[in-house]
């Protein structure tokens, strides 16, 4: 028997998407990145969402326009081996500098022929007749407009969790990690490395050189290494280093980016928020600013 009603799920599917359309009508939505972030502010303040969920959803969001270039630590403040370089050199960069991936160069630094995982080099001492040219991994290249969310799936795909960056003109122009990618979602990593707050604002390194804190109040600093730090308007005033070298340099600093001041060499070495929380702190050896 035929059905006595047969355009009723038609018409019942017009009728939903009617509805839709109207309620579309009467609560638009977000036209733009910037509604949608004021949109999720209000689901804050709502209590709709919590206040950690909602910075989560905003790098979610602003990691989508973001690319490789945008976040990687430029070529000039990579940290390299040389793989012809003695071992002691090379265990000292490696302990010095405390990370677990570094890419091997050979001849020049453009060089990059493979990745060195510290923990590799421990076989090295049970078979020193090994190369450490056996224990490099695959380097995978991906050029400064790769999105950081297809970056972030090739992470996660190929396992791989360090990329060099590569120029228009096929040069070296940095590194990235999946760390520096989750960094845009959730706000800096920390790792064994790294130092609480609440322990101090300024550390002496192994190698004379120190680690302050960006919220240091800039008084602290010029005790600590015997300079009067000041911006170049006498008029501008600013209670911690983080905010007197972001001033001076003009914009908001981004890590392995350097500014010297009153014969000291300002390092970034973590950011957030906007702000810049660690500096690696040395004498300049040549004092321009």
């Amino acid at each position: 028997m035929s059905d006595p009603h047969p355009a009723r799920m038609p018409n019942k599917e017009d009728k939903r998407t009617f509805l839709r359309k109207l309620a579309e009508f009467l609560h638009p939505g977000p036209d733009s990145t910037e509604e949608l972030i004021e949109t999720l502010a209000e689901a804050e303040d709502n209590n709709i969402i919590g206040a950690e969920s909602r910075v989560m959803l905003e790098g979610v969001i602003r990691m989508a326009d973001m690319t490789a270039g945008d976040v990687m630590v430029a070529a000039t403040r990579m940290d390299l081996l040389n793989i012809q370089a003695p071992m002691d050199e090379l265990l000292h960069t490696v302990i010095h500098t405390a990370h677990s991936r570094f890419p091997v160069y050979e001849g020049e630094r453009e060089n990059v022929i493979g990745i060195l995982l510290a923990k590799d080099l421990l076989k090295l001492q049970r078979a020193p007749e090994f190369h450490i040219r056996a224990l490099l991994r695959p380097v995978v290249f991906v050029p400064e407009t790769k999105g950081l969310n297809d970056l972030l799936r090739d992470f996660r795909g190929n396992r791989n969790h360090l990329a060099i960056v590569i120029d228009e003109f096929g040069r070296v122009a940095g590194l990235i990690t999946i760390e520096d990618v989750l960094e845009q979602i959730v706000g800096e990593i920390e790792d064994e490395f790294d130092i609480p707050e609440d322990e101090g604002d300024i550390f002496a390194l192994a190698d004379h050189t120190y680690r302050v804190s960006g919220d240091t109040p800039i008084e602290r600093v010029n005790d600590a290494f015997t300079v009067t730090l000041a911006g170049s308007d006498p008029d501008d005033e600013f209670d911690t280093i983080g905010g007197l070298i972001a001033h001076e340099m003009g914009h908001v600093p981004k890590r392995g980016e350097r500014y010297t001041l009153c014969g000291l060499d300002f390092t970034v070495l973590h950011t957030k928020g906007g702000a810049v929380r660690w500096f690696k702190v040395a004498p300049a050896v040549d004092s321009t600013h």
